[in-house]
Protein backbone atom coordinates (compact mmCIF):
# COMPACT_ATOMS: atom_id res chain seq x y z
CA UNK A 1 0.00 0.00 0.00
CA UNK A 2 1.34 3.17 -0.39
CA UNK A 3 1.97 5.37 2.38
CA UNK A 4 0.91 9.08 2.93
CA UNK A 5 3.12 11.52 0.47
CA UNK A 6 2.16 14.34 2.97
CA UNK A 7 4.25 12.32 6.22
CA UNK A 8 7.68 12.59 6.26
CA UNK A 9 9.84 9.67 6.44
CA UNK A 10 11.63 9.14 10.40
CA UNK A 11 14.40 6.88 12.34
CA UNK A 12 12.37 5.52 15.02
CA UNK A 13 14.67 4.83 17.92
CA UNK A 14 12.61 2.37 20.38
CA UNK A 15 15.00 2.47 23.65
CA UNK A 16 13.92 -0.18 25.66
CA UNK A 17 13.02 -2.31 22.63
CA UNK A 18 13.24 -5.76 24.27
CA UNK A 19 10.80 -5.04 27.03
CA UNK A 20 7.04 -5.90 27.68
CA UNK A 21 5.92 -2.58 26.32
CA UNK A 22 7.24 -3.13 23.06
CA UNK A 23 6.77 -6.34 21.81
CA UNK A 24 3.12 -6.32 23.60
CA UNK A 25 2.37 -3.07 22.03
CA UNK A 26 4.59 -1.14 19.97
CA UNK A 27 5.90 -3.59 17.80
CA UNK A 28 2.05 -5.03 16.90
CA UNK A 29 1.36 -1.16 16.37
CA UNK A 30 4.04 -0.62 14.16
CA UNK A 31 2.94 -3.75 11.81
CA UNK A 32 -0.55 -2.57 11.75
CA UNK A 33 0.47 0.51 10.89
CA UNK A 34 2.74 -0.74 7.96
CA UNK A 35 -0.39 -2.64 6.82
CA UNK A 36 -2.35 -0.01 6.43
CA UNK A 37 -0.05 1.82 4.29
CA UNK A 38 0.35 4.59 7.11
CA UNK A 39 4.49 4.00 7.80
CA UNK A 40 6.61 6.04 5.34
CA UNK A 41 8.75 3.85 3.20
CA UNK A 42 11.77 5.71 3.87
CA UNK A 43 11.41 5.18 7.41
CA UNK A 44 13.30 3.03 9.79
CA UNK A 45 12.58 1.35 12.93
CA UNK A 46 15.35 1.11 15.38
CA UNK A 47 15.31 -1.16 18.52
CA UNK A 48 17.67 0.29 21.26
CA UNK A 49 18.66 -2.20 23.85
CA UNK A 50 21.69 -3.43 25.45
CA UNK A 51 21.33 -6.84 24.71
CA UNK A 52 23.92 -8.83 22.60
CA UNK A 53 21.55 -9.82 20.19
CA UNK A 54 22.46 -9.50 15.82
CA UNK A 55 20.23 -7.88 13.51
CA UNK A 56 19.01 -11.45 12.59
CA UNK A 57 17.87 -12.01 16.16
CA UNK A 58 16.23 -9.14 16.64
CA UNK A 59 14.40 -8.90 14.00
CA UNK A 60 13.28 -12.69 14.56
CA UNK A 61 12.46 -12.05 18.49
CA UNK A 62 9.80 -9.42 16.71
CA UNK A 63 8.41 -12.00 14.23
CA UNK A 64 7.63 -13.79 17.13
CA UNK A 65 6.04 -10.90 18.65
CA UNK A 66 3.71 -10.10 16.04
CA UNK A 67 2.55 -13.72 15.88
CA UNK A 68 1.98 -13.96 19.52
CA UNK A 69 0.33 -10.84 19.75
CA UNK A 70 -1.31 -10.66 16.07
CA UNK A 71 -4.65 -12.15 15.70
CA UNK A 72 -3.46 -15.29 12.91
CA UNK A 73 -5.72 -13.67 10.27
CA UNK A 74 -3.58 -10.60 10.36
CA UNK A 75 -0.35 -11.62 10.33
CA UNK A 76 0.14 -11.97 6.77
CA UNK A 77 3.97 -13.45 5.40
CA UNK A 78 4.40 -11.43 2.69
CA UNK A 79 3.35 -8.49 4.71
CA UNK A 80 6.02 -9.66 7.82
CA UNK A 81 8.22 -9.49 4.79
CA UNK A 82 7.80 -5.95 4.22
CA UNK A 83 7.72 -4.73 7.43
CA UNK A 84 10.83 -6.62 8.47
CA UNK A 85 12.88 -4.31 6.06
CA UNK A 86 12.25 -1.50 8.15
CA UNK A 87 13.54 -3.31 11.31
CA UNK A 88 17.53 -2.53 12.57
CA UNK A 89 18.81 -3.28 15.62
CA UNK A 90 21.48 -1.23 17.53
CA UNK A 91 23.16 -2.74 20.85
CA UNK A 92 23.38 0.69 23.15
CA UNK A 93 24.02 0.71 27.01
CA UNK A 94 22.07 3.72 28.47
CA UNK A 95 24.94 4.15 31.10
CA UNK A 96 28.00 4.10 28.56
CA UNK A 97 27.80 7.22 27.14
CA UNK A 98 30.25 5.97 24.39
CA UNK A 99 27.35 3.55 23.22
CA UNK A 100 25.70 6.43 22.26
CA UNK A 101 27.91 7.16 19.17
CA UNK A 102 26.93 3.97 17.37
CA UNK A 103 23.18 5.95 17.23
CA UNK A 104 25.23 9.35 16.10
CA UNK A 105 26.76 7.32 13.02
CA UNK A 106 23.26 5.77 12.37
CA UNK A 107 20.77 8.32 12.38
CA UNK A 108 20.23 10.37 8.88
CA UNK A 109 18.73 13.62 10.35
CA UNK A 110 19.56 15.80 6.72
CA UNK A 111 16.43 12.90 5.14
CA UNK A 112 14.49 11.27 8.26
CA UNK A 113 12.95 13.28 11.26
CA UNK A 114 14.86 11.12 14.25
CA UNK A 115 11.96 10.15 16.96
CA UNK A 116 13.16 9.36 20.09
CA UNK A 117 10.58 6.39 22.18
CA UNK A 118 11.61 6.02 25.47
CA UNK A 119 10.04 2.62 26.51
CA UNK A 120 12.20 2.87 29.66
CA UNK A 121 11.83 3.81 33.25
CA UNK A 122 11.97 7.44 33.60
CA UNK A 123 15.35 7.52 36.03
CA UNK A 124 16.79 6.57 32.38
CA UNK A 125 15.84 9.74 30.81
CA UNK A 126 17.87 12.35 31.77
CA UNK A 127 21.06 9.76 30.66
CA UNK A 128 19.50 9.16 27.80
CA UNK A 129 18.93 12.64 26.45
CA UNK A 130 22.69 13.73 27.98
CA UNK A 131 24.70 11.20 26.25
CA UNK A 132 22.42 11.59 22.44
CA UNK A 133 23.38 15.11 23.13
CA UNK A 134 27.13 14.95 23.87
CA UNK A 135 27.23 12.21 21.07
CA UNK A 136 25.56 15.03 18.74
CA UNK A 137 23.00 13.06 18.04
CA UNK A 138 20.17 15.50 17.87
CA UNK A 139 19.09 17.81 15.01
CA UNK A 140 17.11 20.44 16.28
CA UNK A 141 14.41 18.54 14.65
CA UNK A 142 14.78 15.50 16.68
CA UNK A 143 11.84 14.68 19.12
CA UNK A 144 10.86 12.55 21.93
CA UNK A 145 8.44 10.40 23.31
CA UNK A 146 8.16 10.26 27.12
CA UNK A 147 5.99 7.18 28.63
CA UNK A 148 4.35 7.99 32.16
CA UNK A 149 5.04 7.85 34.57
CA UNK A 150 6.83 11.53 34.42
CA UNK A 151 7.74 11.31 38.33
CA UNK A 152 5.93 10.16 41.40
CA UNK A 153 5.01 14.18 42.77
CA UNK A 154 5.23 17.19 41.44
CA UNK A 155 8.85 18.26 42.50
CA UNK A 156 10.14 15.23 40.80
CA UNK A 157 7.70 15.85 37.63
CA UNK A 158 9.20 19.20 37.81
CA UNK A 159 13.01 17.60 38.05
CA UNK A 160 12.77 15.20 35.14
CA UNK A 161 10.74 17.79 33.16
CA UNK A 162 13.53 20.15 33.82
CA UNK A 163 16.01 17.51 32.07
CA UNK A 164 14.48 16.72 29.31
CA UNK A 165 13.91 20.29 28.28
CA UNK A 166 17.88 20.92 28.31
CA UNK A 167 17.80 19.35 25.37
CA UNK A 168 14.37 19.79 23.62
CA UNK A 169 12.01 22.44 23.56
CA UNK A 170 8.59 21.48 24.73
CA UNK A 171 7.20 21.48 20.80
CA UNK A 172 9.53 18.50 20.41
CA UNK A 173 8.37 16.35 23.67
CA UNK A 174 5.13 14.10 23.56
CA UNK A 175 4.18 12.90 27.17
CA UNK A 176 2.25 9.83 26.46
CA UNK A 177 -1.30 8.74 28.25
CA UNK A 178 -2.27 6.17 25.84
CA UNK A 179 -6.19 6.63 27.11
CA UNK A 180 -6.06 9.99 24.95
CA UNK A 181 -5.34 7.78 21.60
CA UNK A 182 -8.60 5.17 22.05
CA UNK A 183 -11.18 6.06 18.99
CA UNK A 184 -13.47 6.80 21.43
CA UNK A 185 -12.08 9.93 23.42
CA UNK A 186 -11.37 11.11 20.04
CA UNK A 187 -15.34 10.80 19.77
CA UNK A 188 -15.77 12.15 22.73
CA UNK A 189 -14.92 16.04 21.54
CA UNK A 190 -16.70 15.07 18.15
CA UNK A 191 -19.46 14.15 19.98
CA UNK A 192 -19.75 17.39 22.11
CA UNK A 193 -18.24 19.57 20.13
CA UNK A 194 -19.98 18.48 16.36
CA UNK A 195 -23.30 17.69 18.02
CA UNK A 196 -25.48 21.12 19.04
CA UNK A 197 -27.99 18.39 20.33
CA UNK A 198 -25.46 17.18 22.60
CA UNK A 199 -22.89 20.40 23.12
CA UNK A 200 -26.32 22.96 24.15
CA UNK A 201 -26.84 20.19 26.96
CA UNK A 202 -23.02 19.84 28.45
CA UNK A 203 -23.39 22.10 31.36
CA UNK A 204 -25.02 22.08 34.93
CA UNK A 205 -28.04 23.57 33.90
CA UNK A 206 -28.53 19.49 31.84
CA UNK A 207 -26.18 17.42 34.08
CA UNK A 208 -26.58 16.55 37.39
CA UNK A 209 -23.40 14.47 37.92
CA UNK A 210 -20.67 12.73 36.01
CA UNK A 211 -18.86 9.00 37.06
CA UNK A 212 -15.33 7.96 35.81
CA UNK A 213 -14.53 4.30 36.23
CA UNK A 214 -11.22 2.44 35.34
CA UNK A 215 -11.47 -0.89 37.15
CA UNK A 216 -9.08 -3.49 36.53
CA UNK A 217 -9.47 -7.16 37.44
CA UNK A 218 -5.56 -8.01 37.90
CA UNK A 219 -3.73 -7.05 40.73
CA UNK A 220 0.00 -5.92 40.79
CA UNK A 221 1.60 -9.20 38.46
CA UNK A 222 4.75 -9.26 40.45
CA UNK A 223 5.72 -5.70 40.76
CA UNK A 224 4.70 -5.53 43.92
CA UNK A 225 8.08 -3.96 45.20
CA UNK A 226 7.28 -1.06 42.21
CA UNK A 227 3.74 -0.70 42.90
CA UNK A 228 4.27 0.00 46.83
CA UNK A 229 5.87 2.98 46.22
CA UNK A 230 3.38 4.48 44.00
CA UNK A 231 0.15 3.18 44.38
CA UNK A 232 -3.49 3.73 42.50
CA UNK A 233 -3.65 7.32 43.11
CA UNK A 234 -0.31 8.11 41.62
CA UNK A 235 -0.57 5.34 39.09
CA UNK A 236 -3.93 6.16 37.69
CA UNK A 237 -5.72 9.38 38.94
CA UNK A 238 -2.97 11.17 38.36
CA UNK A 239 -2.48 10.27 34.91
CA UNK A 240 -5.53 8.39 33.36
CA UNK A 241 -8.53 9.39 35.25
CA UNK A 242 -7.89 13.36 35.07
CA UNK A 243 -7.12 12.98 31.71
CA UNK A 244 -10.53 11.81 31.14
CA UNK A 245 -11.91 14.43 33.58
CA UNK A 246 -10.58 17.17 31.56
CA UNK A 247 -12.10 15.92 28.19
CA UNK A 248 -15.17 16.41 29.81
CA UNK A 249 -15.53 19.36 30.92
CA UNK A 250 -13.29 21.13 28.87
CA UNK A 251 -14.75 24.31 27.10
CA UNK A 252 -14.73 24.04 23.07
CA UNK A 253 -11.42 25.18 21.96
CA UNK A 254 -11.26 28.18 19.19
CA UNK A 255 -9.84 25.72 17.10
CA UNK A 256 -8.41 22.35 16.31
CA UNK A 257 -5.07 22.50 17.13
CA UNK A 258 -2.69 20.57 19.74
CA UNK A 259 -2.21 23.71 21.99
CA UNK A 260 -5.85 24.85 21.50
CA UNK A 261 -6.88 21.64 22.97
CA UNK A 262 -4.38 21.04 26.13
CA UNK A 263 -5.15 24.95 27.10
CA UNK A 264 -8.58 24.16 27.91
CA UNK A 265 -7.70 21.14 29.57
CA UNK A 266 -5.44 22.77 32.03
CA UNK A 267 -8.20 25.49 32.80
CA UNK A 268 -10.12 22.47 34.09
CA UNK A 269 -6.93 21.03 36.15
CA UNK A 270 -6.62 24.88 37.51
CA UNK A 271 -10.38 24.98 38.45
CA UNK A 272 -10.15 21.72 40.50
CA UNK A 273 -11.59 22.61 43.94
CA UNK A 274 -8.35 20.90 46.34
CA UNK A 275 -9.90 18.81 49.12
CA UNK A 276 -8.87 19.90 51.86
CA UNK A 277 -8.04 17.52 55.40
CA UNK A 278 -11.42 18.24 56.91
CA UNK A 279 -13.32 16.71 53.86
CA UNK A 280 -11.17 13.39 53.27
CA UNK A 281 -13.39 11.36 55.05
CA UNK A 282 -16.55 11.92 53.11
CA UNK A 283 -14.96 12.72 49.68
CA UNK A 284 -12.01 10.46 49.17
CA UNK A 285 -11.77 6.77 49.99
CA UNK A 286 -8.30 4.76 49.57
CA UNK A 287 -8.85 0.58 49.84
CA UNK A 288 -6.61 -2.26 49.27
CA UNK A 289 -7.65 -5.94 48.16
CA UNK A 290 -7.74 -8.90 50.35
CA UNK A 291 -7.93 -12.24 49.72
CA UNK A 292 -10.64 -13.37 47.64
CA UNK A 293 -12.20 -15.22 44.10
CA UNK A 294 -12.34 -13.67 40.54
CA UNK A 295 -14.14 -15.58 37.73
CA UNK A 296 -14.33 -18.79 39.84
CA UNK A 297 -9.91 -18.11 40.89
CA UNK A 298 -8.75 -17.48 44.16
CA UNK A 299 -7.23 -14.74 44.74
CA UNK A 300 -4.01 -13.49 47.14
CA UNK A 301 -4.53 -10.04 49.06
CA UNK A 302 -2.12 -7.62 48.21
CA UNK A 303 -0.02 -8.36 51.09
CA UNK A 304 0.16 -11.97 50.04
CA UNK A 305 0.72 -11.10 46.70
CA UNK A 306 4.45 -12.21 45.38
CA UNK A 307 7.03 -10.17 46.45
CA UNK A 308 5.42 -8.44 49.30
CA UNK A 309 6.87 -6.89 52.44
CA UNK A 310 4.09 -7.76 54.80
CA UNK A 311 1.81 -5.18 55.88
CA UNK A 312 1.44 -2.08 53.59
CA UNK A 313 -0.94 1.38 53.96
CA UNK A 314 -0.69 1.40 50.57
CA UNK A 315 -3.75 1.91 48.18
CA UNK A 316 -4.73 -0.35 45.34
CA UNK A 317 -8.40 1.59 45.26
CA UNK A 318 -9.42 4.75 44.84
CA UNK A 319 -12.94 6.85 45.03
CA UNK A 320 -13.18 10.71 44.68
CA UNK A 321 -15.88 13.36 44.63
CA UNK A 322 -13.98 16.12 43.09
CA UNK A 323 -15.77 19.67 42.03
CA UNK A 324 -14.74 21.77 39.57
CA UNK A 325 -14.94 25.38 40.53
CA UNK A 326 -16.02 27.46 37.13
CA UNK A 327 -19.02 28.63 35.46
CA UNK A 328 -19.74 25.55 33.46
CA UNK A 329 -19.21 23.31 36.44
CA UNK A 330 -20.21 24.82 39.96
CA UNK A 331 -22.48 22.16 41.73
CA UNK A 332 -21.59 19.26 39.81
CA UNK A 333 -19.98 16.07 41.08
CA UNK A 334 -17.53 14.22 39.14
CA UNK A 335 -17.00 10.95 40.89
CA UNK A 336 -13.84 9.03 40.06
CA UNK A 337 -13.33 5.51 40.90
CA UNK A 338 -10.72 3.38 40.00
CA UNK A 339 -9.21 -0.10 41.42
CA UNK A 340 -7.67 -3.48 41.20
CA UNK A 341 -8.87 -6.41 41.32
CA UNK A 342 -12.10 -5.63 40.34
CA UNK A 343 -15.39 -7.65 39.27
CA UNK A 344 -14.80 -6.83 35.42
CA UNK A 345 -12.23 -4.77 33.42
CA UNK A 346 -13.81 -1.53 32.26
CA UNK A 347 -13.56 1.68 31.61
CA UNK A 348 -16.21 4.13 31.58
CA UNK A 349 -18.01 7.77 31.71
CA UNK A 350 -21.24 7.93 32.63
CA UNK A 351 -23.01 11.31 32.44
CA UNK A 352 -26.21 11.71 34.19
CA UNK A 353 -28.67 14.28 33.09
CA UNK A 354 -31.30 15.75 35.53
CA UNK A 355 -34.98 14.77 35.54
CA UNK A 356 -38.05 16.97 34.36
CA UNK A 357 -38.44 19.35 37.13
CA UNK A 358 -42.30 18.29 37.19
CA UNK A 359 -43.29 14.70 37.39
CA UNK A 360 -46.51 13.53 35.68
CA UNK A 361 -46.22 9.57 35.19
CA UNK A 362 -47.04 7.01 38.08
CA UNK A 363 -44.99 7.59 40.84
CA UNK A 364 -43.79 4.10 41.53
CA UNK A 365 -41.99 4.32 37.78
CA UNK A 366 -39.84 7.67 38.92
CA UNK A 367 -36.81 5.73 39.43
CA UNK A 368 -37.05 4.87 35.28
CA UNK A 369 -36.94 8.47 34.25
CA UNK A 370 -32.77 8.73 34.02
CA UNK A 371 -31.07 9.68 30.58
CA UNK A 372 -27.68 9.11 30.69
CA UNK A 373 -25.04 8.80 28.06
CA UNK A 374 -22.52 5.98 29.06
CA UNK A 375 -19.21 6.26 27.13
CA UNK A 376 -17.33 3.36 26.82
CA UNK A 377 -13.32 2.62 26.31
CA UNK A 378 -12.87 -0.75 26.90
CA UNK A 379 -13.52 -3.43 26.78
CA UNK A 380 -15.44 -2.57 23.90
CA UNK A 381 -15.75 1.17 22.83
CA UNK A 382 -18.79 2.29 22.42
CA UNK A 383 -21.23 5.21 23.15
CA UNK A 384 -24.60 4.61 24.13
CA UNK A 385 -27.75 7.12 24.97
CA UNK A 386 -29.97 6.39 27.28
CA UNK A 387 -33.58 7.15 27.27
CA UNK A 388 -36.97 6.64 28.10
CA UNK A 389 -39.70 5.29 26.10
CA UNK A 390 -43.24 3.90 26.57
CA UNK A 391 -43.49 0.01 26.73
CA UNK A 392 -45.31 -1.21 24.41
CA UNK A 393 -48.58 -2.28 26.30
CA UNK A 394 -52.87 -2.62 25.86
CA UNK A 395 -53.14 -3.66 29.25
CA UNK A 396 -50.67 -1.41 31.41
CA UNK A 397 -51.54 2.26 30.02
CA UNK A 398 -48.21 4.47 29.84
CA UNK A 399 -45.88 2.25 31.00
CA UNK A 400 -42.07 3.57 30.97
CA UNK A 401 -39.39 1.68 30.26
CA UNK A 402 -35.37 2.71 29.52
CA UNK A 403 -33.76 1.85 26.26
CA UNK A 404 -30.25 2.59 24.82
CA UNK A 405 -29.39 4.07 21.42
CA UNK A 406 -25.93 2.63 20.81
CA UNK A 407 -23.08 3.80 18.85
CA UNK A 408 -21.05 0.23 18.57
CA UNK A 409 -17.87 1.38 17.02
CA UNK A 410 -17.66 -2.56 16.21
CA UNK A 411 -21.08 -3.08 14.58
CA UNK A 412 -20.92 0.03 12.50
CA UNK A 413 -17.17 -0.81 11.18
CA UNK A 414 -18.66 -3.89 10.02
CA UNK A 415 -15.26 -5.90 8.76
CA UNK A 416 -12.69 -2.89 10.18
CA UNK A 417 -10.75 -3.05 13.27
CA UNK A 418 -10.59 -0.56 15.41
CA UNK A 419 -7.16 0.97 15.70
CA UNK A 420 -5.05 0.83 19.37
CA UNK A 421 -4.10 3.28 20.74
CA UNK A 422 -0.59 3.06 20.37
CA UNK A 423 -1.25 3.05 16.74
CA UNK A 424 -2.97 6.35 16.73
CA UNK A 425 -0.09 8.16 19.25
CA UNK A 426 3.16 6.44 16.69
CA UNK A 427 1.16 7.95 13.97
CA UNK A 428 0.84 11.31 14.91
CA UNK A 429 4.37 11.22 16.75
CA UNK A 430 5.75 10.64 13.75
CA UNK A 431 3.45 13.28 12.13
CA UNK A 432 4.51 15.74 14.80
CA UNK A 433 0.64 16.58 15.82
CA UNK A 434 0.73 16.94 19.55
CA UNK A 435 -2.95 16.93 20.15
CA UNK A 436 -3.11 13.54 21.97
CA UNK A 437 -0.45 13.99 24.12
CA UNK A 438 0.32 16.18 27.47
CA UNK A 439 1.99 19.25 27.89
CA UNK A 440 4.43 19.74 30.61
CA UNK A 441 2.21 22.65 32.30
CA UNK A 442 -0.77 20.06 32.21
CA UNK A 443 1.30 17.12 34.29
CA UNK A 444 2.48 19.71 36.76
CA UNK A 445 -0.82 20.99 37.41
CA UNK A 446 -2.38 17.35 38.29
CA UNK A 447 0.56 16.27 39.72
CA UNK A 448 -0.40 19.42 42.28
CA UNK A 449 -3.85 18.49 42.88
CA UNK A 450 -3.16 14.96 43.49
CA UNK A 451 0.03 16.32 46.19
CA UNK A 452 -2.78 18.04 48.27
CA UNK A 453 -4.86 15.14 48.82
CA UNK A 454 -1.63 12.65 49.49
CA UNK A 455 -0.28 15.08 51.50
CA UNK A 456 -3.74 15.04 53.55
CA UNK A 457 -4.01 11.40 53.77
CA UNK A 458 -0.49 11.76 54.81
CA UNK A 459 -1.38 14.12 57.68
CA UNK A 460 -4.18 12.61 59.31
CA UNK A 461 -2.96 8.53 59.19
CA UNK A 462 -5.49 7.78 56.95
CA UNK A 463 -5.66 4.07 56.48
CA UNK A 464 -6.44 1.72 53.85
CA UNK A 465 -9.98 0.26 53.99
CA UNK A 466 -10.00 -3.72 52.87
CA UNK A 467 -12.12 -5.08 50.44
CA UNK A 468 -12.20 -8.60 48.57
CA UNK A 469 -11.08 -9.29 45.35
CA UNK A 470 -13.28 -9.54 43.23
CA UNK A 471 -15.66 -6.81 44.70
CA UNK A 472 -16.50 -3.14 43.84
CA UNK A 473 -14.11 -1.73 46.28
CA UNK A 474 -14.55 -0.97 50.08
CA UNK A 475 -17.81 0.18 51.69
CA UNK A 476 -16.96 3.46 52.05
CA UNK A 477 -16.70 4.11 48.31
CA UNK A 478 -20.69 3.39 48.57
CA UNK A 479 -21.13 5.66 51.21
CA UNK A 480 -19.34 7.99 49.37
CA UNK A 481 -21.71 8.56 46.18
CA UNK A 482 -24.87 7.45 48.25
CA UNK A 483 -24.96 10.04 51.08
CA UNK A 484 -25.22 12.45 47.69
CA UNK A 485 -28.42 10.16 46.98
CA UNK A 486 -26.76 9.25 43.89
CA UNK A 487 -25.32 5.39 43.17
CA UNK A 488 -22.11 3.75 40.96
CA UNK A 489 -23.14 2.69 37.74
CA UNK A 490 -22.33 -1.20 37.33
Amino acid sequence: MQPNLQDQSCDLMLFGAQGDLSMRKLFPALYYLFKAGLLHTDSRLVGVARGDDSQEAFIESVKQTLIRFVPEEDFELSLWQGFSRHLHYLKVDFSQPADFSRIADFVDQSNRIMVNYLATSPSFYGDICKHLSEANALAPSARIILEKPIGHDLESSIEINNIVSQYFSEDRIYRIDHYLGKETVQNLLVLRFANHLIGSQWNLNFIDHVQITVAETVGIEGRWGYYDQVGQMRDMVQSHLLQLLCLVAMDPPNQLSADGIRDEKLKVLRALRPLAPEQIAKQAVRGQYSAGALNGQTCPGYDEEEGSQGKSNTETFVALRANIDNWRWAGVPFYLRTGKRMPTKMTEIVIYYKNQPHYIFDPKQKEVVNNKLIIRLQPDESIQLQVVTKEPSLENGISLQAQELNLDFSDHSKNRRIPSAYERLLLEAMRGNQSLFVRRDEIEASWAWCDTLIQAWSECHDSVRSYSAGTWGPIGSIALIERDGRSWHE
